[in-house]
């Protein structure tokens, strides 16, 4: 405490005057520096002002401007109510010029606009009512009830940008002299146009900011500039507008600025006047300091020794460390008691010279220890080495010794160093060692893992082909060097599926192989083949070709593959067909190229396989007409679009009504009511047949409640039932979840498709239709390839003569005698039969005497929708006579 209070007195002795000086000139000078930015701070803000000031008249002069043309239009108006637009136009264009910024001006007597200009562009415009928008009822009515002009905005326009909208109430004289509402005149003040007229969009030194949106000044919207501004303490002024005002904000581009640019200059005038005065104090005081500290350092020093020492003592006992020390000229040697527990030597024992050291040291490593200590003490000025100490190789310690050399006080030069055993060091170094090794030979094993693991991932292993993952990566990232593909082939063999059904699986794999063996021969080597699955394959040229060449590899191929091969002593042929697609010079898209030549591959197998066909536009373009039809017909079943019509049976003795077909059109937003052949293909591509027979059921039932809740007589229904639908399993379940008696449902199968169809699932699901008292039709018979014990098995309750054979039996001999056959084998069977396509009466005559069942065809009917059917149904109950169908 002695010591810190002579301190305290020195420093208030000697350091005093110059803290008090010191403290008198920074007064001053802080006094003089905030004087200065005063200054400054009011020389900023009034450049500021005066800026401002400049774009506020601007403002305010443009927006009076044109609202001043736009009344005069008003003025016309109000003496001419009764104008055209011509008229309008013509006045609208000669007040309205290139420099005002009104974009349109529309009129709307009595509310509803019938006059613009311009008029293009605004066309939609022309009669709205103001009454019934609500976004514009309000400030229209209040522009009639006020009187005066009404100023919005700014608003965002719907032909881009932003803008004023003045509305201006027109009152006019009516013949009796009374003033009278007439309408509104909207203008539209182009903001941006504005703006550049009042150089807010040319280069300022200030950033400006405007609120006051509608005119409501300060408590309004901010519409232009960054809110930011807002938080600057920015210079303000007021815009008036003919209905309110708006609020301009603006401070400097960089914000204010706080320090003066002499700032540095009275700084350093009063530093050097510090600097003179204080220094010269200040130098007198450090000098009696200086010797005070000295003996404190030297007091923290010897404490600081004390505690190195302490706990150097500590961590040689914890780590087990001998020191050694030895006289280079005498050989006199010191150990300390951690040396000798090293070496085995007993703590009261004396080690004394050099020798006795080197009787303690292992005999195979005593020559290389000797020589290097000697080295040391011929004049080496640093000593490391590593060896054994004790007689066995069983019972021994491995030391680890450094050294260093130093001159004495008295001049003589000595050694002094440390031992440690190391030991565990060195089994730990080995087990590491081992394992390092290990790792190395596992890591070599795995990386050649990998390399056989990518090379079967990239690779087909049946053909040895690269597979699709690497035709990707090819088409993604190019060849070697990363050349670009310049033609694409894809090949699809032909009649793979007979071979593996004919002669097995494993001549299917051969059949693979040999095509796999006919691709490499038939190629270049810089040409890329890959196998992409099935019996898919591509290929892939990368360097320069032609149509020619493309022509003749795939008619090689082509060629080759017609010829036959010997698998298990039987001759096997597989044909091939292909589609090509050239690069476009420069194009990357490598994936666009398979999906090209994939498009000609499917053109090849359309037109009778075994040959190629190139990608071409006409291609493409079916390609996507037809993706846009099956987005269409999603979209439809999204939109239920897809809609139940009907053509009615007749009994062929009595003309009475027996039933009715369900058809199935497409009410297309676009097109119109589309048949079934319009459709029905690219839905059964994209696999929805199922869907829309499940909508056309569902529209037909409840039209037959409807028919029944009418008193219309329909006995029953016939739904075209697609093979989808027969292969859905769950098609039961949903048909007991309708309402309908025994007979009144009949599902009609196409006999080319389900007749022979002789799956498990179709012949269960057509049982059960039958258990729920549904009746089976085989539709258009006679066109398709079933056999007559198919129809026995079958038991159908009718089957429909198609229109093709029906057609020519007023004038063929022929024809009407097979159609008798037909006839007969349905009674023999004790199967209904329906004759579609009846268009004469002749033919409903002849089909009289041959004993056909019922009757369907234009004759009687044409397709219609299933309100139009109710009123035909209708009216043919109620005349009882064909005449009511013809009629309808």
């Amino acid at each position: 405490m002695g010591a810190w209070r002579a301190v305290g007195y020195r420093f208030k002795s000697s350091q005093f005057a110059a803290i008090v000086a010191l403290a008198v000139l920074i007064a001053a000078g802080v006094y003089a520096e905030h004087q200065n930015n005063v200054v400054f701070m009011q020389k900023q803000r009034a450049e500021v002002a005066e800026r401002l000031s400049v774009v506020r008249a601007k403002l305010e002069g443009g927006i009076n401007a044109n609202t001043q043309l736009v009344r005069g239009l008003v003025a016309v108006i109000t003496s001419e109510p009764d104008m055209d637009q011509a008229r309008f136009e013509q006045l609208a264009g000669e007040l309205i010029d290139n420099n005002s910024q009104v974009r349109n001006i529309a009129a709307a007597p009595d509310l509803v606009i019938t006059l613009m200009h311009p008029v293009q562009g605004n066309e939609r415009a022309i009669g709205l009512d103001y009454r019934t928008l609500p976004a514009q009822r309000d400030a229209a009515l209040r522009a009639r009830d006020t009187g005066g002009l009404v100023l919005a905005g700014p608003v965002d326009l719907v032909q881009g940008g932003q803008g004023l909208i003045g509305r201006y109430p027109v009152f006019v004289q009516d013949d009796n002299g009374r003033r009278r509402f007439w309408g509104i005149v909207a203008a539209v003040l182009d903001l941006q146009a504005l703006y550049a007229a009042s150089g807010l969009t040319a280069e300022l030194p200030i950033d400006i900011a405007i609120r006051g949106k509608d005119g409501l000044g300060g408590q309004g919207e901010l519409f232009y500039g960054d809110a930011e501004i807002l938080a600057q303490q920015p210079e303000t002024m007021s815009v008036v507008l003919p209905t309110g005002q708006w609020v301009l904000s603006a401070v400097p581009n960089d914000g204010w600025a706080t320090m003066p640019p002499n700032t540095w200059l009275i700084r350093a005038i009063f530093a050097t006047a510090s600097i003179l005065i204080v220094v010269p104090i200040v130098m007198s005081g450090r000098l009696v300091d200086e010797r005070q500290r000295h003996i404190q350092e030297m007091r923290r020093r010897e404490e600081e020794m004390e505690r190195l020492s302490h706990r150097l003592e500590l961590a040689l006992d914890a780590s087990k460390i001998g020191i050694w020390e030895i006289d280079a000229k005498t050989g006199e040697l010191y150990w300390d008691d951690r040396m000798k527990e090293l070496y085995g030597i007993r703590p009261e024992d004396d080690i004394n010279d050099f020798e006795r050291w080197l009787d303690c040291i292992h005999p195979d490593d005593l020559e290389q220890a000797t020589a290097a200590f000697r080295r040391v003490l011929d004049g080496g000025e640093r000593y490391e080495s590593e060896f054994r100490s004790g007689q066995s190789v069983s019972y021994c310690r491995h030391i680890r010794a450094i050294g260093s050399a130093y001159i004495h006080s008295n001049g003589g030069r000595r050694i002094v160093g440390v031992n440690w055993d190391v030991s565990a060091d060195l089994e730990l170094n080995a087990r590491l060692k081992l394992a390092r090794d290990l790792a190395e030979a596992r890591t070599a094993a795995l990386e050649e893992a990998k390399a056989q693991m990518e090379h079967n991932a990239n690779h087909d292993p049946l053909t040895g082909l690269p597979n699709r993952r690497y035709l990707d990566r090819i088409l993604s990232e190019g060849g070697d060097g990363g050349r670009l593909p310049s033609a694409l082939i894809h090949l699809d063999l032909d009649r793979f599926k007979q071979i593996n059904d004919t002669l097995g699986h494993a001549a299917g794999d051969e059949t693979l192989r040999h095509a796999a063996g006919i691709l490499r021969a038939n190629v270049r080597e810089q040409d890329f083949v890959a196998r992409i699955g099935g019996d898919e394959f591509v290929i892939v040229t990368m360097g320069p070709t032609s149509a020619a060449c493309l022509a003749a590899l795939a008619m090689s191929i082509i060629e080759a593959m017609r010829q036959p091969f010997l698998y298990q002593s039987q001759d096997c042929r597989a044909g091939v067909s292909a589609g090509i697609a050239l690069a476009a010079p420069g194009d990357r898209n490598g994936r666009q190229l398979l999906v090209n030549a994939d498009i000609a591959l499917y053109e090849a197998k359309s037109r009778g396989r075994n040959r190629y066909e190139f990608f071409t536009e006409a291609l493409q373009t079916a390609v996507i007409a037809g993706k846009k039809t099956a987005d269409e017909i999603l979209r439809g079943l999204e939109r239920d679009e897809f809609v139940a019509w009907y053509q009615p049976q007749f009994d062929a003795t009595s003309l009475a009504v027996v039933g009715a077909e369900v058809l199935v059109r497409w009410q297309h937003p676009e097109r119109g009511i589309l048949p079934p052949a319009a459709f029905l293909d690219t839905a059964e591509d994209i696999n929805v047949v199922a869907a829309i027979d499940q909508r056309v059921l569902d529209q037909a039932m409840f039209q037959l409640v409807r028919w029944r809740a009418q008193d219309i007589a329909v006995p029953r229904i016939s739904v075209n039932v697609s093979s989808a639908r027969l292969h859905d399993e769950s098609l039961i379940d949903g048909l007991k979840q309708l309402s309908f008696k025994p007979g009144d449902l009949s599902f009609e199968l196409l006999e080319s498709t389900f007749l022979d169809d002789g799956k498990d699932i179709v012949a269960k699901n057509i049982a059960g239709l039958k258990d729920l008292g549904i009746d089976i039709e085989i539709d258009d018979f006679g066109t398709g390839y079933a056999s007559i014990v198919s129809l026995v098995n079958l038991q159908p309750k009718r089957f429909k003569i198609d229109r093709q054979l029906i057609m020519p039996i007023t004038k063929s001999e022929t024809a009407r005698n097979l159609v008798s056959s037909m006839i007969d084998i349905g009674r023999s069977l004790q199967i209904e039969v329906v004759a579609e396509g009846v268009e004469t009466m002749e033919h409903v005559s002849i089909l009289r005497r041959l004993g056909c069942s019922s009757l369907q065809g234009y004759v009687f009917a044409r397709p219609m929708s299933g309100d139009d059917l109710s009123a035909y149904l209708a009216a043919y109950q109620r005349e009882g006579n064909a005449e009511a169908m013809g009629a309808a």
